[in-house]
């Protein structure tokens, strides 16, 4: 099946009481979905080309087109003036997924997210996560927490239940990211303020912990999530780091999940971070997460001499004193 992208469309305030109801209910009926990489997604489509949604399930996880009769006519109701269903072939189809982490549910763009202003969940969002459950568990409460090119704001539901920051700010520069990140955060019972901007260019003051999964996909091909610049895509990654490390209290840190190319066995993103960090109150940690993702992109003239994308967790801390 050969799905077309969908924009969000406005996606203005005026949206999400709808997003808010869908989730609510969702919530009750037990929705619950993991997305998968978007080549397993059209692997999975691929095996019935002519399915349609039969399921919720089918409609906010698999993006299948539904007949009008199957969701509850009140939500649909909803959906359809806040201009959150199109039409497609005498059926809908949603502009928006839900999925499920840590019990709980989190609006993200339709399948596929290949739309500039796409809002993308998946694996690397899991290992995000994961990873922050890992490094957070001694971080005392009461800081400011900052969530860098927060998106849906998974990663920033997470680590504000970890450290129950006094205040906790979700940046990004797209601006339908924050739209359902608020929506997402809200509904997880956290309170966040969003700010529409580049990296840490509109947040002021120190910062006890920052959070960040940059995209890290070389080259710019128009999505802002995957595009990681130059440096093997690693150049969103390092500029975030850099700005990180200009910006940490004492005792604050740094805590980013990315993909990060491997050269004659040396991770080069980690070792751009360690010049960065060279001769300042840093203490650093490395961590492989997975050997091998996105192998796919070995065969794209930017990753010419690379061996192999590895899922990396980085860990910066400040010192006290």
């Amino acid at each position: 099946m050969t799905l077309q992208p969908l924009s969000l469309g406005q996606l203005d305030h005026r949206a999400e009481p709808a997003l808010r109801n869908l989730l609510k209910a969702l919530k009750q009926m037990g929705h619950h979905f993991v997305p998968p990489s978007p080549t397993t997604h059209a692997r999975v489509l691929a095996r019935d080309p002519s399915r349609q949604a039969r399921s919720l399930r089918d409609v906010f996880g698999w993006s299948l087109p539904f007949a009008r009769d199957l969701p509850p006519a009140s939500l649909l109701d909803a959906l359809l003036q806040a201009d959150l269903v199109v039409e497609d072939k005498g059926l809908l189809r949603s502009r928006v997924r839900v999925a499920t982490l840590e019990g709980e549910l989190f609006l993200h763009s339709a399948y596929p997210t290949t739309r500039e202003d796409a809002v993308f969940f998946g694996p690397d969002t899991y290992r995000f996560a994961a990873f922050l459950k890992a490094e957070l568990a001694d971080v005392p409460p009461g800081g400011v927490l900052v969530d860098i090119g927060a998106g849906s704001g998974a990663g920033a539901v997470v680590a504000a239940r970890l450290t129950r920051p006094r205040r906790t700010i979700l940046t990004d520069i797209n601006t339908a990211a924050l739209r359902l990140a608020r929506v997402n955060v809200q509904h997880a019972g956290c309170a966040a303020e969003l700010v529409l901007g580049e990296g840490l260019s509109a947040v002021e003051g120190p910062l006890d912990l920052v959070i960040a999964n940059p995209p890290f996909i070389a080259g710019e091909d128009g999505h802002t999530y995957r595009d990681g610049g130059d440096l093997h895509g690693a150049r969103v990654a390092l500029d975030w780091t850099q700005a990180a490390l200009k910006r940490l209290a004492p005792g604050g840190r740094l805590v980013l999940y990315t993909g990060s190319a491997i050269v004659e066995g040396e991770d080069l993103f980690f070792q751009a971070v360690k010049a960065l960090a060279a001769g300042g109150p840093f203490d650093l940690r490395r961590q492989e997460l997975d050997p091998d993702i996105f192998g796919d992109q070995l065969s794209d003239p930017a990753y010419a001499d690379v061996d192999r994308i590895a899922a990396v967790g980085v860990s910066v801390r400040r010192w006290t004193a």
